[in-house]
């Protein structure tokens, strides 16, 4: 199978939490880092997740965040804090990827205008904000 989706973080699942619709899935990544995943609780079941499974953490890249410096309290929980390695500035969108802490490389779709309010170029500390919603899990 090919994919479009940029962002794919491989990572070993460390907690599964069922609820009566969904679920949540927690992926440890390199270097310390965490993401999490509310997934149906139908594929929780189909996929047979649990602790210690190899998985890839899929993201879209138009559902990534830029954050700089200390941010509020927020409800999204997923937050990979790396270094900008690219800006890519298009009519109207950016491409922005980040290396994060743990080796992975994460793409953000934004807009043109929020790029450069931000000032976003290489070299900036950053942090790459997620939903845990817009998180997909795959087998490896």
């Amino acid at each position: 199978m090919r994919l479009s989706i940029r962002n794919r973080l491989a990572g070993e699942v460390v907690a599964v939490e069922a609820g009566e619709v969904m679920g949540t899935v927690r992926v440890a990544l390199g270097g310390g880092l965490e993401i999490t995943a509310a997934i149906t609780l139908e594929s929780v079941r189909e996929l047979g997740l649990s602790s210690g499974q190899r998985v890839v953490a899929l993201v879209k890249s138009t559902e990534v965040a830029i954050g700089l410096g200390e941010l509020p309290r927020m409800s999204i929980r997923n937050r990979l804090p790396g270094r900008i390695t690219e800006v890519e500035h298009g009519a109207v969108m950016t491409t922005v990827q980040l290396a994060t802490a743990g080796g992975d490389t994460v793409t953000a779709a934004i807009t043109k205008d929020a790029a450069e309010d931000l000032g976003l170029e290489p070299g900036l500390d950053a942090i790459a904000l997620i939903k845990s919603t817009e998180v997909s899990i795959a087998l490896t």
